[in-house]
C-alpha cells in the first residue's frame, strides 16, 4: 500500500514538496483539478519513433508536451518545472529491465535526453468525485490498479507492446456516468474502454495487477477500464530489448 500524504490543491506548491523530498507517494487526488501527466525520458535518437508511437495509440499516449533536447523543463505545462527533481519517483529501465526506482535523476540527465509529457487518467478523477462517483484508491490512500491487457498497441519503429489499462471500480449505476464525464478529458484517456468482465481484454486476476496497488472493489461495483499511460513500460518478452539503451537510459513515471 502506498504511503499517505496530505492533499495539496495547488500544483506548483506539490511540485515544491516533491522537490524538497517531503512527497513520495503517486499523485492521485492532488493537485485539485490541475493536468496532471505521466513522464517518459529517451535518448534523442528514440525521439521520432516514440512520438509516432504516440500519435498512433492516443488513446493510452495523448501527448500534452514535448521537450527540447537537453532541457529539463516543459514551459508548456508550467512555470519553473525540472523533471530531474519534481516527480515523487522515477523508473530507470536499462537493456529492457528496470534498473531502480530513484526520487531524484539528475546524475542520470544527458544532453541528448528528451522528455515527454502524456495525459494520465488521475486528471479526470476530481470530476468523478464532483460527481458523487467514489474514486476508491484515493478513499483508501492507494495507487490506482493498472493491467497489461492482450489488447496489442499500433507498433512504430522499435515501439510496440500489450495496451496497460487502470482500472476503477464503481457501483454500475455511476459507470454510464463516469463514461460521459471522461469523455470530456480526451487528454486525459477519454472514456473507458471497457466495461465488466476483465477476463475479455486478457486479464486473469483483477486481484493481482501489474502495477500499483490491488483494487478496493465493494458489493455492486463493476470493473471500469480505461487506457493507461504506463503503456510505454509495457512490452512483450520477445521485444524485451526494444528499450535497448545502455548508455542513455530510458525513464518513465
Amino acid at each position: 500500500m502506498s504511503k499517505s500524504h496530505p492533499v495539496l490543491s495547488d500544483p506548483a506548491r506539490l511540485r515544491a514538496e516533491i522537490r524538497a523530498g517531503r512527497f513520495e507517494g503517486p499523485t492521485a487526488g492532488q493537485g485539485g483539478d490541475a493536468l496532471q501527466a505521466n513522464l517518459v525520458i529517451l535518448g534523442a535518437e528514440d525521439a521520432i519513433d516514440f512520438l509516432r508511437f504516440c500519435q498512433m495509440n492516443p488513446r493510452p499516449c495523448p501527448v500534452l508536451a514535448v521537450g527540447e533536447a537537453g532541457d529539463p523543463g516543459l514551459p508548456l505545462l508550467g512555470r519553473g518545472i525540472d523533471l530531474r527533481h519534481d516527480l515523487p519517483r522515477y523508473r530507470v529501465w536499462r537493456d529492457g529491465e528496470l534498473a531502480g526506482e530513484p526520487t531524484d535523476i539528475a546524475a542520470l540527465w544527458r544532453d541528448d535526453m528528451v522528455a515527454f509529457a502524456l495525459g494520465c487518467s488521475f486528471s479526470f478523477e476530481d470530476a468523478l468525485c464532483q460527481a458523487g462517483i467514489p474514486v476508491r484508491h484515493q478513499q483508501a490512500g492507494r495507487n490506482v490498479a493498472m493491467y497489461r491487457t492482450d489488447i496489442a498497441t499500433r507498433p512504430a519503429g522499435r515501439f510496440s507492446g500489450p495496451l496497460v489499462v487502470s482500472m476503477r471500480a464503481m457501483p454500475a449505476a455511476d459507470a454510464i456516468e463516469a463514461v460521459k464525464i471522461c469523455d470530456r478529458f480526451p487528454l486525459a484517456h477519454g472514456a473507458p474502454v471497457h466495461l465488466g468482465d476483465p477476463a475479455q481484454i486478457g486479464i486473469a486476476d483483477i486481484m493481482r495487477p501489474d502495477y500499483g496497488d490491488a483494487p478496493i472493489i465493494e458489493p455492486g461495483d463493476i470493473p471500469v477500464f480505461w487506457a493507461c499511460g504506463v503503456t510505454p513500460q509495457a512490452r512483450s518478452p520477445p521485444l524485451v530489448r526494444l528499450w535497448r539503451s545502455p548508455m542513455r537510459p530510458v525513464i518513465c513515471w
